[in-house]
C-alpha cells in the first residue's frame, strides 16, 4: 500500500527558512514523480514543485513567482527498492508562501514531473494529508 508521510511546516518568521519532507513507501514502480501542491487561504490549489525518482530532475512551478524561484529547492533521496523521500526547501520565506502544502505522486501517467501535472493535478494517484506552513511575525 502506498503511503505518503509528510513532516515539516509550522510557523516561520518572514525571512526564515523551512524544509518540508514527504516520505514515500509501498511503491513498486521504479520511475515516478512526486509533487508538492499548495493551497493558500481563499485560493485554489496550485502546483509548487515536483521531482522525478530516481534521477532527481525537478521543476519549480509557475505558481512561484520568478523572483522567488531561486529561493525554492526540491530534491529527493532515492533508495532502489526502498522508501524514498522528497524535500522542499523554502528560503527567505514571505507571507505569500503561507499555504497548506500537500505531497502527491504520479506513478503511471507518463507525464512525470511536468508543468502539465503541476497546473492540472492530472494523473495523480495518491495524495498526502498536507502540512500547514504559516509565514508570519
Amino acid at each position: 500500500q502506498v503511503q505518503l508521510v509528510e513532516s515539516g511546516g509550522g510557523l516561520v518568521q518572514p525571512g526564515g527558512s523551512l524544509t518540508l519532507s514527504c516520505a514515500v513507501s509501498g511503491v513498486s514502480t521504479r520511475r515516478y514523480a512526486i509533487f508538492r501542491f499548495r493551497q493558500a487561504p481563499g485560493k485554489s490549489r496550485e502546483g509548487g514543485a515536483c521531482s522525478n525518482f530516481p534521477d532527481g530532475s525537478s521543476l519549480i512551478g509557475d505558481s512561484v513567482k520568478d523572483s522567488r524561484k531561486g529561493q525554492y529547492n526540491i530534491y529527493n533521496t532515492y533508495r532502489d527498492g526502498g522508501d524514498n523521500t522528497v524535500y522542499l526547501e523554502i528560503r527567505s520565506a514571505e507571507p505569500p508562501d503561507t499555504a497548506e502544502y500537500t505531497c502527491a505522486v504520479d506513478l503511471d501517467s507518463g507525464y512525470f514531473c511536468s508543468g502539465l501535472v503541476l497546473r492540472s493535478g492530472s494523473g495523480i494517484n495518491y495524495w498526502g494529508k498536507g502540512t500547514q506552513v504559516t509565514v508570519s511575525s
